[in-house]
């Protein structure tokens, strides 16, 4: 039976928790962002300890890998490559934006639109089918009263996550649908599962967070030539 740690600190909410064969076992939760740090260890620790479980019954660590709060994940990336190198377990990274529509994989909308925060009228953003085909890549997106225009003439659209409500207040179409999304510890047990048995490791040496940084400002939520 695979035995999988989950690292989540791409945002406010940090969680650390643990899954056998894609079924959520437990977790544990720090609101503190600041102390992420902190929190991390003694926490994977207590987890471990209060399931009756050793780190070295780990099949593997997954981690949140951004996009996200840039210090959270570099916190939580460093913990997971520092505890697989230890352990000589795989690493699996999980976009961020990916996860989030994971979560509403069973609605019924044509496209789903996960945003992120970033500042001002900025948000992280990726497009994807209900069955998890990505439409479009993650992207840095400067929001406007015309994003996503064109495409919501032809598909009705769901857009959900802490950078969906600046958007909510510049847009009116009837095909364009809000949802409130909350991180979900279960989901991304299933999620990283499904790495797992497909093999999806990373390499130790050479992944990073995803950090999105350069910002465009779509007319119609293609990116521009």
């Amino acid at each position: 039976m695979s035995l999988l740690l989950h690292i989540d600190t791409a945002f406010t909410e940090a969680s650390v928790s643990l899954a056998k064969e894609g079924q959520l076992i437990d977790a544990v939760t720090n609101v503190v962002q600041n102390d992420h740090a902190a929190f991390l260890q003694p926490a994977i620790a207590g987890l471990l300890k209060k399931n009756s479980y050793k780190l070295n019954e780990l099949s593997a660590i997954a981690v949140v890998a951004g996009p996200g709060s840039y210090t959270g994940l570099r916190i939580g990336m460093a913990s997971a490559k520092g505890l697989c190198y230890a352990l000589n377990i795989p690493l699996i990274a999980i976009n961020t934006l990916e996860l989030m529509a994971y979560a509403f994989r069973k609605n019924d909308a044509d496209l789903l639109c996960p945003m992120i925060d970033a500042r001002r009228m900025e948000v992280f953003t990726a497009l994807y089918k209900p069955n998890g085909q990505e439409i479009q890549k993650p992207e840095a997106v400067i929001l406007n009263e015309d994003s996503y225009k064109t495409l919501l003439e032809s598909s009705r659209i769901l857009f959900f996550g802490n950078g969906s409500v600046k958007f909510m207040k510049l847009v009116t179409h009837h095909k364009a649908f809000f949802a409130k999304f909350t991180g979900n510890c279960s989901d991304l047990s299933a999620m990283s599962w499904q790495f797992f048995i497909k093999k999806a490791w990373c390499d130790l040496t050479y992944t990073e967070p995803l950090y999105i940084k350069a910002f465009y400002t779509p007319a119609d939520g293609e990116k521009p030539t």
